[in-house]
């Protein structure tokens, strides 16, 4: 969330910045939510010390032997509108959290300006999209092809945005997401981690889905109040959930592999042909928790840690800065970086790495112990998709595909396929 002091200090100012995305702050609720959490604050401290006073004035007189019988009647009243008082001042402080629960993040000043991905800025490319001497099939005709993608067996048991995927391409998907895992925590000097796929409220209102975003997940009836994970971020940002972390042990640096489970509420009609947007994908994670002077440059380590992975699989893709009016909630800057896709003839998003700067951290009081100052303060809070393993396998079938229907295997991924080259229909 927000820093509460700020927005107590600057409401302007916060307005102005949330106005970035197109989000309306109502100064004047916050303003009557903040003078009305005074008054019962005030209220609370004035009664709190009379009665403190008049504790002391009962053991005085009953000390000098005198009878105390009216300041313990004043000592009764005073507990009584005291607790009256109090739960005025929990029923303010409640609201007034929800509100601010319900508040985006503040954006970053680098943010370009824009209402929607239309104004987006791209900054980096890598890699000249293949030219086809046949008219590129998409993953979903080349996986079915081959024997490996079964949407109608999917859609039998759970209904769409579901997909069943068998032999080779099955294989292919599981060796992606070996190769990934090896990659990060070899190289980019992760830590693997692996966490519950059922959470409960706190841990997503902790990272930034609950309450706003319910109707994005899937909620598990249970006396536990369990919810399907949307994305490893969930519980792996959670770790460090309620601690102070000492500084020297950051940065703390966690990849994870899990299945991500997303009702897709807002997408009604959107990419229903394929594995583009499913109910259920894999995705290895990226999780970053540093100081918050360092949280700027692990933004862009992190976002060069998911390009690595296109780059060693020798797909085209680029790196796009999102703009003020497509940078998610919690999210203070955010690249996303995209794959080309043949069959579409365009590049599309296959991972989002964000700073969230300390807006989950304080949502989750997670802090680490400034030496500077010896206090603990809130951490800053990084992650991405490094990568989402389906729209992977998509990227590998439509780049690597040939005339004859097979598909070549990038270099890198020969290994976890017993030196497969090639995957060929039956």
């Amino acid at each position: 969330m927000i820093d509460p002091k700020l927005l107590r200090a600057d409401p302007e100012g916060v307005a102005r910045n949330l106005a970035r995305r197109g989000f309306t702050l109502d100064v004047s609720r916050l303003a009557a939510l903040e003078e009305e959490r005074k008054r019962w604050q005030v209220e609370s401290d004035r009664l709190r010390a009379e009665r403190n006073s008049n504790a002391k004035a009962v053991g005085a007189a009953k000390g000098r032997g005198e009878d105390a019988a009216a300041l313990l009647a004043r000592g009764e009243q005073l507990t009584r509108e005291l607790t009256g008082v109090d739960a005025s001042l929990g029923a303010v402080q409640a609201e007034l959290e929800r509100w601010q629960l319900g508040l985006p993040n503040l954006l970053h000043g680098s943010v370009p300006e824009g209402r929607d991905e239309s104004a987006n800025l791209e900054v980096g490319r890598w890699g000249e999209p293949r030219r086809f001497e046949f008219q590129p099939r998409d993953h979903v005709e080349i996986g079915t092809r081959l024997g490996g993608l079964d949407f109608e067996a999917a859609v039998r048991m759970s209904g769409a945005r579901f997909v069943v995927m068998r032999g080779e391409v099955a294989r292919l998907h599981r060796a992606l997401v070996q190769f990934m895992l090896d990659l990060h925590t070899r190289e980019h000097g992760y830590v693997e981690v692996h966490v519950p796929y059922l959470v409960q409220g706190p841990a997503l209102i902790g990272t930034g889905q609950l309450p706003k975003f319910e109707r994005d997940l899937f909620a598990v009836r249970s006396e536990q109040g369990f919810y399907l994970i949307p994305t490893a971020e969930v519980p792996v940002t959670n770790l460090v959930r309620e601690q102070i972390v000492p500084a020297e042990r950051l940065p703390l640096k966690f990849v994870c592999h899990s299945p991500s489970f997303r009702s897709e509420a807002g997408a009604a009609g959107k990419d229903t042909h394929g594995m583009i947007r499913n109910h259920q994908f894999d995705k290895v994670e990226l999780v970053q928790i540093v100081r918050p002077a360092d949280s700027y440059a692990a933004l862009e380590e992190l976002t060069c840690h998911a390009r690595r992975v296109l780059e060693r699989l020798e797909i085209p893709h680029r790196t796009v800065a999102l703009c003020a009016g497509d940078v998610g909630a919690g999210s203070a800057k955010t690249y996303d970086v995209e794959v080309w896709l043949p069959s579409q003839e365009r590049y599309r998003e296959i991972s989002s790495c964000s700073n969230c700067e300390a807006y989950q951290a304080r949502r989750m009081q997670a802090r680490w112990r400034n030496p500077e100052s010896g206090k603990p303060e809130p951490v800053h809070t990084l992650n991405g998709s490094g990568l989402a393993v389906g729209r992977t396998l998509v990227a590998v079938l439509e780049n690597g595909q040939n005339a004859d229907g097979s598909v070549s295997i990038p270099r890198a991924l020969q290994p976890y396929l017993g030196a497969v080259q090639r995957l060929a229909p039956p």
